[in-house]
């Protein structure tokens, strides 16, 4: 993805969307990773406009943390949740593919997505307790519990 690619994401699709639902962008931070289509002037200057003074990302007002996907639903749930499902159906084209991870994004129940961002919370305050450093071996002492989808951590 270019920096063109996710600039034209977040206005045509991003910011029409958060208004669509009714979302004040002035009360919500925005969050995203290192890559250098995110980061780049352009984007981040249209970042700037959406979420001033609200976003938490490299050169952004809250800096990312350093190797933490664990702080990120889609690295620690959403691809590999898509990926099981995605390829259930086999497809054999990339407009195939692209077509079932958007079916299959529409089909995530609600229910999932609260539960994958009630275990974003605990991720956070792992991380706070981890002074912010890299928590793979954190997570690696985790004790599941699996109660449908998604995975559930709780910290023993």
């Amino acid at each position: 993805m270019t920096s063109e690619h996710y600039v034209a994401m977040l206005r045509n699709f991003c910011e029409p969307e958060l208004h669509r639902r009714g979302t004040d962008l002035s009360s919500i931070w925005f969050q995203q990773d290192g890559a250098t289509a995110h980061t780049a002037r352009a984007s981040m200057s249209v970042l700037q406009k959406m979420f001033p003074q609200h976003i938490i990302s490299h050169g952004g007002y809250v800096p990312w943390p350093a190797c933490s996907p664990d702080l990120s639903a889609c690295d620690y749930f959403l691809w590999r949740y898509l990926k099981g499902k995605a390829f259930i159906s086999k497809p054999r084209t990339v407009v195939e593919l692209k077509q079932s991870i958007k079916e299959e994004i529409t089909a995530v129940p609600e229910q999932m997505t609260r539960r994958v961002m009630e275990n974003l919370g605990v991720r956070l305050k792992q991380c706070l307790r981890n002074g912010g450093r890299n928590m793979r071996r954190t997570f690696q002492n985790l004790k599941w519990h699996v109660l449908n989808f998604p995975v559930i951590a709780t910290f023993t």
